[in-house]
């Protein structure tokens, strides 16, 4: 067609064809800005170091007994900002330096972009391998305290979280002599419950020490330690007489049907623990115990945890938040979750002797969130 000056125009339009050619390379050309920025765009910038943990004393447990942890210590560096997180990657969960780093290398930064969406994010990191909850824990702790510091609100906000609802943390000791017990309990004396690890023949020795020295609440974690279910309620109604507020896995995270009949019978809370690891843990959960034991280093970090808090109390689950052998910058990103739930036991920087962080504030037996964009991490002039 023509116009009325017998220039060629598309159909009805009325423009002429060159004026539309020149526009349809205008709109190619910002295109192909818009996709060069997209693609120029600076990437995270991912490093890592190996970092082994000295505990204060030999841990252990019903099953198990170290002096140290490995830790792999994660940084995510982006727009002048750097977002620190951390894998504790105890030897009973099956991870390593070797794993984690395999993991890492396999990691490409450019999948992830500011603002992020951690729902994605999780997606992807479970893409790369199934498992390793702890390496996967240190890449979304280091994205939440990056994230707080790029919109320059701490993580503790960002999750929803009312800081004067923060529980009191316990002080873990571990199975031991009387005499090493006694030495351990001193290193608590500012929080004001105290954690038994149980799950041996000793039990009520152990307890008998502790109420020797201390009147402090207890928790007790029997780390799947006993097997029989009457003698396990005869435990029960006696730690509850020995001022006991809660009970970790008793029984085998194998064994629900007992662990369940334990629940609806005990006088003390049951707690899900190992049998509770991520998001899809929790609905079964509430058929065999009264609440849950939440570890970021379980559930794949900050965001997993987040979700599974809210989908326990959708069920009227309680609400316990614990760790592994952290320092204080994972213990920050679970204080930071701590005031959604029930109880915590974030005593990690008490427990080691090299921590590589400062030490968080603690008063009156809590973790005090401050203000500071991030998880509020400070570091110490070792660490760069």
């Amino acid at each position: 067609m023509q116009n009325g000056l017998g220039v060629p125009t598309f159909g009805g339009s009325g423009y002429p064809l060159y004026l539309l050619r020149r526009m349809s390379l205008l709109s190619l050309t910002r295109s192909n800005i818009r996709l060069n920025y997209l693609h120029l765009k600076p990437i995270m910038k991912l490093s890592y170091q190996p970092f082994e943990l000295e505990l204060r004393h030999r841990f252990t447990i019903a099953k198990f007994s170290r002096t140290s942890t490995p830790l792999m210590l994660v940084q995510v560096e982006h727009e002048g900002q750097i977002g620190y997180g951390e894998a504790s990657m105890v030897p009973y969960m099956g991870e390593s330096y070797d794993t984690a780093t395999a993991f890492l290398n396999k990691l490409d930064m450019g999948r992830i972009r500011f603002p992020f969406s951690f729902d994605m994010i999780t997606s992807y990191l479970d893409s790369i391998a199934a498992g390793q909850p702890a390496i996967k824990a240190a890449i979304d702790i280091a994205l939440h305290d990056l994230d707080g510091k790029l919109q320059n609100k701490p993580c503790w906000q960002l999750l929803g979280t009312e800081p004067a609802r923060m529980p009191d943390t316990s002080f873990t000791v571990g199975i031991d002599t009387p005499e090493v017990l006694r030495e351990k309990i001193k290193g608590g004396d500012d929080c004001e419950i105290i954690k038994v690890k149980l799950g041996r023949d000793n039990d009520k020795e152990l307890i008998n020490t502790i109420r020797s020295i201390t009147g402090k609440p207890l928790f007790v974690d029997a780390n799947q330690g006993w097997t029989d279910r009457q003698k396990s309620l005869e435990m029960t109604h006696w730690l509850h007489e020995q001022g006991v507020l809660l009970i970790e896995q008793p029984m085998a995270k194998t064994d629900p049907e007992s662990n369940a009949w334990l629940s609806a019978r005990s006088p003390v809370p049951i707690i899900g623990d190992e049998a509770v690891q991520r998001l899809a843990d929790v609905g079964p959960a509430a058929n065999v115990y009264n609440g849950i034991n939440i570890k970021l280093m379980k559930s794949g970090g900050t965001h997993e945890a987040k979700l599974m808090i809210n989908k326990a109390r959708e069920l009227n689950l309680k609400l316990m938040i614990g760790c592994m052998s952290e320092t204080s910058c994972a213990t920050l990103a679970a204080a930071a979750l701590a005031p959604q739930c029930d109880w915590a036991d974030l005593d990690g920087p008490f427990l080691t002797a090299n921590n590589p962080y400062k030490m968080p504030q603690f008063t009156d037996g809590k973790w005090v969130l401050n203000n500071h964009a991030g998880l509020g991490l400070e570091l110490a002039e070792n660490i760069h």
